[in-house]
């Protein structure tokens, strides 16, 4: 699938903005692959973005699909109450906490007649009938995953690769059910561990996700037995992502620490420690996507407002290593690193 890269590199797709035709072109004229992120855009707007990458480069690339689950039956009454004293501020209105399926089958329907050659799943499996269609045109399936059980899940239910996701991932966590006793909705696994342990129980293709911003983490997975790394923090900065620019001005500075919050979405995910996630993480429910709506008004007035502490500022623990500039030399750093990495460690092994 990846055989033919010039270099091991994937950009992560990054849902919510960050990950644009611009920079999936440049990541894939540099000799990587790209992504693009479909969670929570529209099936047209999906349709569009893939054919402006169509007209920005004639190299494969892959879309990313969220995989809806059930309806929260948790208790939402008091996170309301907590996110209206925030959206007072901003002087918006909270958004209705409603349950919804981002469009699964519709985007679904958009991969396949677009034909995209490689069609990644986050939070669960795809669907029997939605593998099959993709396979009938040629297309790869890849599944999310964060351990062991439910990379045997995705391998069963006809996967052709794995992302495996270490806890150091920004972002949400790929986790398939979010244990609502848990602050990391379950188990954590760092990305080398998931993928010894993984690689113990299934022969499929694994690509490494988390917290990988250097050359040295690149030649650190494939030496671990990955078939690519994937990077989402790494490309953050990137002239050609759509990262939100109080977002791009809070991982420069890089005076934050990284945590895990289901505050904003009502799912797991990482990113830049501030206000709501320091004063509302402890007592946010598991409820994805219903938290996501209710939140959604009040991100975007922090964002208009510059103000970051409102915003889901998502980025991997390694974030303050992460550099600016286009992703094709971002990529070319990556590769001089890399390179650089197996030489010493060969060097030291004799």
């Amino acid at each position: 699938m990846f055989e033919s890269l010039r270099f091991p590199v994937i950009a992560a797709p990054m849902a919510g903005g960050p990950s644009t035709p611009e920079l999936v072109a440049a990541v894939t004229g540099a000799g990587g692959f790209g992504f693009l992120g479909a969670g929570m855009l529209s099936p047209g707007v999906l349709a569009e973005k893939i054919a402006k990458t169509r007209e920005l480069t004639s190299e494969p690339f892959g879309v990313n699909l969220f995989v809806p689950g059930k309806p929260s039956a948790a208790d939402l009454s008091g996170h309301q109450e907590r996110m209206a004293a925030e959206a007072s501020r901003y002087e918006v209105e909270p958004g209705a906490p409603a349950w919804d399926d981002d469009a699964y089958p519709a985007k679904v329907d958009v991969v396949v007649e677009q034909r995209v050659p490689v069609v990644s799943f986050t939070f669960g499996l795809p669907r029997p009938e939605d593998v099959r269609r993709l396979h009938e045109i040629g297309s790869k399936v890849i599944v999310t995953v964060t351990k062991p059980e439910e990379a045997l899940e995705a391998e069963k239910a006809g996967a052709d690769a794995l992302a495996v996701q270490g806890f150091e991932a920004g972002g949400h966590r790929g986790i398939f059910q979010d244990d609502p006793d848990s602050p990391s909705g379950g188990e954590i696994y760092g990305v080398l561990a998931a993928l010894r342990l993984i690689k113990a129980v299934t022969e499929l293709p694994l690509i490494a996700a988390g917290g990988l911003v250097h050359g040295a983490d690149v030649a650190a997975v494939l030496a671990a037995g990955a078939v690519a790394a994937q990077l989402g923090t790494a490309f953050l900065r990137a002239d050609e992502a759509g990262t939100q620019p109080t977002q791009v001005k809070a991982l420069a500075v890089a005076d934050r620490k990284t945590d895990i919050t289901r505050a904003f979405s009502g799912r797991p995910a990482r990113g830049l420690v501030n206000r709501v996630m320091s004063e509302l993480s402890a007592q946010a429910p598991s409820a994805y996507p219903e938290l996501n709506n209710l939140s959604k008004p009040i991100r975007a007035a922090a964002a208009k407002a510059d103000d970051p502490e409102a915003m889901s500022l998502w980025a991997g623990q390694t974030y303050s290593v992460a550099t600016d500039g286009p992703a094709a030399e971002i990529v070319a750093r990556l590769r001089d690193e890399a390179r650089a990495a197996v030489e010493r460690a060969a060097k030291l092994l004799g």
